[in-house]
């Protein structure tokens, strides 16, 4: 990916999204417990999570709060975090024990897909709509696609939280005030 940089001997393509780029060299550090299998699956649960959080962040700043979130009326998702903290937190330490759940579950699936190589990083075997089934091609091509997008989401989502942190907008509300401050 890097014309200066070696790529990695794991990374040869196979995996989609494999672009060869691992600056850090993490693909190489088996000797730890981490093999590239589970750096996959963490890189595929992030990914979607990040999708999601964007859908939410935006969704929410655009229509209001989901039913029986009224507590959060604020723009901004992180500020409106802390009114549902303040006004109810058990809704987050139920977000909490679900996570929990989920993580063990998920973990167990990868933990054991790992060690019998039966399960792809990612795959639950959810594919409701059959996306995945027929064209072996057109399958890899929408895997690639979940991965790009699954990045650009990740950095998209870290940029609401910390621009949500620093000034207290939402993403639509700072890009339009951005756009009308910047106008000619």
């Amino acid at each position: 990916s890097l014309p200066f940089l070696n790529r990695p001997p794991l990374l040869d393509g196979s995996m989609a999204g494999d672009v060869g780029f691992d600056p850090l060299g993490l693909s190489n550090i088996d000797d730890v417990g981490i093999d590239l299998y589970w750096l996959r699956e963490a890189e595929i649960k992030h990914a979607r999570v990040a999708m999601l959080a964007v859908t939410g962040f935006v969704q929410v700043e655009l229509f209001g709060p989901a039913p029986g979130c009224e507590a959060a009326t604020l723009k901004c998702q992180t500020d409106a975090f802390w009114q549902i903290w303040n006004s109810h937190p058990q809704y987050i330490a139920a977000g909490l024990i679900m996570i929990t759940f989920i993580e063990a579950v998920s973990g167990i699936a990868a933990t054991s897909g790992r060690e019998s190589g039966d399960r792809a990083p990612g795959d639950f075997g959810l594919d409701p709509l059959g996306y995945l089934k027929g064209d072996p091609e057109k399958a890899a091509r929408l895997q690639a696609q979940e991965i790009a997008n699954g990045r650009l989401a990740m950095w998209a989502a870290a940029g609401l939280i910390g621009q949500g942190c620093s000034n207290h907008l939402g993403g639509v509300e700072a890009l339009t005030q951005s756009l009308n401050d910047n106008m000619f």
